[in-house]
């Protein structure tokens, strides 16, 4: 089974915006984008092999693919993330939602399970989610 080896702290953080991509059955370029800058340019990606993305994104897919395949990877990704870190996921989970200016159905759902899979307060996730929506505001 794909997904049962304990994540690091990295892989964790890629796996929360693969989801999020991957939510709505079509992960955009947009987004694709969105998640290859965050890598490139986040501090906590320092020393991350960038060329990993692809084999993450592709075990990520592949967790999903199984029955509660979601639940799965949710729960590796809580368990990999430190009580610190937790935000950043749902920082990261936002910016992918908010990448191609608007934010489906499904992707609301996500959040709000993400949300509680990390015990995120409604405060800091909506305080979160009106910054990711002002950092991906188009005219």
């Amino acid at each position: 089974m794909a997904g049962t080896s304990v994540l690091d702290h990295r892989t964790a953080l890629i796996y929360v915006m693969v989801l999020m991509s991957a939510v709505d059955n079509e992960m955009m370029d947009v987004e694709l984008r969105a998640m290859g800058e965050t890598v490139r340019t986040l501090p906590i990606f320092e020393g991350y092999d960038l060329g990993q993305i692809s084999e993450d994104a592709k075990t990520c897919a592949s967790l999903l693919s199984e029955d509660d395949g979601l639940d799965a990877a949710l729960g590796l990704i809580a368990d990999a993330l430190p009580e610190k870190l937790r935000e950043t996921a749902y920082v990261l989970a936002c910016d992918i939602a908010a990448a191609d200016d608007s934010v489906a159905p499904e992707e609301s759902e996500l959040l709000e399970m993400i949300r509680r899979k990390l015990t995120i307060t409604r405060l800091a996730a909506a305080a979160i989610e009106r910054a990711a929506r002002a950092r991906y505001a188009q005219m």
